[in-house]
């Protein structure tokens, strides 16, 4: 659904080899590049990680992950039973499916600041103690106000853990940003599946109502937290020894891995430079194709997470099965979301793969609107494909960039514009559908919202950087 330092020493999010029959152009000459654990740290933050502590980071990047959707996804099979315990309406039920986008913009646009202050292992801890939190306390809301002041809580902590999780993977593992992002974004799509499978069963098996099925959620973000703990000690407990070993005024230079294509990546060291030497953000094309392209397939995503198991129940399909249907969505990210950021990496421009995935959101969708309950678990399957974008951008966003300043402050850009793009669509499905009376009008609001998505990765996926834009 991102954070670092506006610093810059490691290189951004080198892609991984690409088979190629022609030899790369030899790098320019430079200093030797230095072994992983001796490189400069960015500035603010603390120095490169001794490998003791890479496993423990992993393991954090995915429980963190696990995290980052129960709260949003375990909503939408207990919709119906929010809106008539605390009597929203269509508006308001709109507006609570939109909060996340909301959230993630607000807050997640303050997450560059708190992790150069603070370090990026502290925000996110701060983070899971939040979602643990906002979980826990707006199972007790007796009022909408109070429901949606403690989701908003736990949706500022996933929100900023969001747009800091590529930037620590492109700081821990600088060489193996596919497969890392492949790994919590499978990780992300497990908690999202599996909130909306087991919701509803859970809620009926603890003999509770839709407060604790929806509190139950707080545990998992319990579980992060001593995890968390232990890599903001470990991490601040060596790093003065590791910031002796390469000195703040001397940038270590950093071969650049050389495309095949000879494109974006350039072909000589890359050196990490002052944060000046980065466009604003507003200034990029490329960092305003990838928000709109994030801000797109996050419509889609909690366009689904917030009203497709009511639509699906408006057909006539239980409330069980629904919540079924969504997990299977959701949970298409699992396997995808450990494939695809890897073909991404190899992959000289993403448009192809962009398109295919956005084929299958646009046959999902169509489904939806002409038989909804007859290929009920087809639409979920091509709607689940469709989903899989997530993780592609997420990958794409640490290609765009060679330094870890350049991801940072692109991650940060392109999610927090994004979910401000995103933050219309579901509050504009709760409003049609109750001016309308049906679901046809919404529906085809998403056709049209996932032909333009389809678009706007095509163009973001072409090979170029944003330092090129300076």
């Amino acid at each position: 659904m991102a954070l670092t330092s506006n610093g810059a020493s490691l290189p951004g999010a080198p892609r991984e080899p690409l088979p190629s029959a022609a030899p790369a152009a030899p790098a320019a000459p430079a200093a030797p590049a230095a072994p992983p654990a001796a490189r400069q740290a960015a500035p603010g933050l603390p120095g490169t990680p001794r490998a003791a502590l890479l496993p423990l980071v992993a393991a954090g990047l995915v429980l963190a992950a696990l995290n980052l959707r129960p709260a949003i996804s375990g909503l939408g099979p207990l919709l119906e039973e929010i809106r008539a315990g605390l009597a929203m309406n269509g508006a308001v039920a709109g507006l609570l499916t939109s909060a996340p986008a909301l959230c993630f913009a607000l807050f997640g646009s303050a997450a560059p600041r708190l992790a150069r202050r603070h370090g990026p292992a502290a925000v996110v801890l701060a983070g899971m103690a939040a979602v643990a939190a906002g979980a826990g306390l707006r199972a007790l809301a007796g009022s909408t106000g109070v429901f949606l002041a403690t989701t908003a809580l736990a949706l500022a902590g996933i929100a900023v853990t969001n747009v800091l999780m590529p930037v620590l993977v492109t700081r821990y593992f600088p060489d193996r940003i596919g497969s890392m992002t492949g790994l919590y974004s499978m990780a992300l799509a497990l908690g999202t599946a599996g909130a909306a499978a087991v919701t509803v069963p859970l809620t009926g098996a603890l003999g509770g109502g839709w407060r604790t099925g929806l509190g139950i959620w707080a545990v998992p973000a319990l579980a992060a937290l001593p995890l968390w703990a232990a890599v903001l000690l470990r991490d601040r407990s060596g790093s003065g020894s590791r910031r002796r070993a390469a000195p703040p005024s001397v940038p270590v230079p950093v071969p650049a891995p050389v495309p095949a294509s000879g494109g974006g990546r350039g072909t000589g060291p890359a050196v990490a430079g002052p944060a000046g030497a980065l466009p604003p953000m507003v200034r990029s094309t490329t960092a305003w194709l990838l928000a709109v392209f994030f801000g797109l397939q996050s419509t889609g995503a909690y366009i689904a997470m917030g009203w497709l198991p009511q639509i699906y129940r408006d057909a006539g399909v239980p409330a069980g099965t629904a919540g079924v249907l969504l997990a299977v969505i959701m949970g298409m990210g699992v396997p995808l979301g450990l494939v695809l950021p890897r073909i991404a990496a190899r992959l000289d421009h993403q448009g192809p793969l962009v398109a295919v995935l956005g084929l299958c959101g646009l046959a999902g969708n169509l489904g939806l609107l002409l038989a909804p309950a007859a290929g009920a678990w087809l639409w979920a399957v091509l709607l689940g494909i469709a989903m899989s974008a997530f993780p592609v951008a997420l990958t794409m966003i640490g290609m765009r960039a060679r330094t870890t300043a350049g991801v940072t402050r692109l991650s940060a850009f392109a999610q927090s514009t994004g979910y401000l793009i995103s933050l219309p669509g579901p509050l504009l499905m709760g409003v049609l559908q109750e001016a309308t009376g049906g679901w046809t009008v919404p529906l085809l609001m998403v056709l049209v919202l996932t032909a333009a998505q389809i678009g706007a990765g095509i163009l973001a996926g072409r090979d170029r950087v944003i330092e090129d834009e300076v």
